[in-house]
């Protein structure tokens, strides 16, 4: 486990090539041990004790060169505040939907933080184990839920 205790309950990631590939809610992964598992292990706990604001872990997510660029426009929204599903769309030049569809793909959620992608009226989905209670409990650890809750 890189992370036993956190608001939104056990977490595990696996690896390859010294790089995060998935975390996995509610189990271990088959990242146990090694510099990367203390990288992530401890940064995890920093940032549920309110400590960390960007995570340094090396991250190797796969899919598509669109979701690589989401992916990044995802790790450029600041710790504590949000962007809508609208906002990235705009961005990236595609709909609305799409940018739904990659947050609810995303591996490796919390550390590319799709939690802080909203719906223009609410706040979405969420795909981690928890669904959108979890989203709520990253927001409000970030500092980030005062106006939408």
């Amino acid at each position: 486990m890189i992370c036993a205790a956190s608001p939104v309950g056990a977490l595990g990631a696996h690896a390859q090539d010294g790089a995060v590939t998935e975390l996995v809610w509610g189990r271990g992964g088959t990242l146990t041990e090694g510099a990367l598992h203390q990288q992530v292990y401890d940064e995890m706990a920093a940032y549920f004790a309110g400590d960390l604001r960007a995570f340094q872990t090396p991250v190797a997510p796969r899919g598509s060169a669109f979701q690589q660029d989401f992916y990044a426009a995802l790790c450029a929204i600041p710790y504590g505040e949000t962007r809508t599903y609208g906002d990235l769309a705009k961005d990236l030049g595609v709909s609305a939907q799409a940018i739904g569809q990659a947050c609810g793909a995303n591996p490796i959620a919390i550390i590319i933080p799709c939690h802080r992608v909203l719906a223009a009226d609410g706040l979405g989905g969420y795909s981690g184990a928890g669904g959108i209670e979890a989203k709520v409990a990253l927001l409000r650890l970030e500092g980030a839920a005062g106006l939408l809750i």
